[in-house]
């Protein structure tokens, strides 16, 4: 492991096993080494696998909070809390382009690209719901289609969207038509990865 990223847990830590998404508890003592720390989270590994740890939990690792809007559900963002249905002082429809840079926060544990660059939101939609109220419809894929960590991340994208004013409500639906592939990623998203 290497020295600057090694952490002992302080404390007992709720995490998800990547890539299955099962839940998984790492007991205090237990030695990690942070290899990702995006969208909020941090992805471990450590002599037992690799996991995904909630950016709520950054004291257990001995690191300061992420330097993100949002860390998990009920938690503060600019506009509120994930999961709110009002955003005081909002009219009208929420702002698309405020919902993609929300998005660009989501990533998946294995991959230090975020949802967006690498291709896997096929459609944002935002669909009135009546009394000035909207819901972000959204279509994503994975992947991989039996990546775990699917129901993870669409929870991940749907709290983004959740936090933008005059989203009231948001659905993801996960979907395989078409088939996600490489050339998918964008180019930012292919630099990132050293695809080209």
């Amino acid at each position: 492991m290497s020295h600057s990223n090694d952490r002992i847990l302080t404390r007992d830590v709720d995490a998800k096993v990547v890539p299955s998404g099962e839940a998984a508890l790492l007991p205090a003592g237990t030695q990690v080494n942070v290899t990702h720390r995006l969208g909020g989270n941090f992805t471990v590994v450590c002599d037992v696998g690799m996991f995904r740890i909630a950016g709520k939990d950054h004291d257990a690792l001995g690191e300061p909070a992420p330097d993100v809007a949002a860390l998990a559900q009920g938690e503060t963002t600019p506009y509120g809390s994930f999961g709110a249905a009002e955003h005081p002082g909002h009219v009208g429809p929420p702002d698309a382009d405020a919902i993609w840079a929300e998005l660009r926060n989501v990533y998946d544990p294995e991959i230090p690209v975020d949802v967006v660059n690498l291709g896997l939101i096929y459609k944002l939609e935002i669909v009135p719901l009546g009394n000035d109220r909207w819901r972000a419809q959204i279509a994503m894929s994975l992947t991989a289609p039996g990546c775990g960590m699917g129901p993870v991340i669409a929870e991940d994208v749907r709290n983004r969207a959740l936090a933008v004013p005059g989203v009231h409500e948001a659905q993801v639906d996960i979907v395989w038509e078409p088939p996600w592939t490489q050339d998918m990623i964008s180019e930012e998203g292919k630099m990132e990865l050293g695809l080209i």
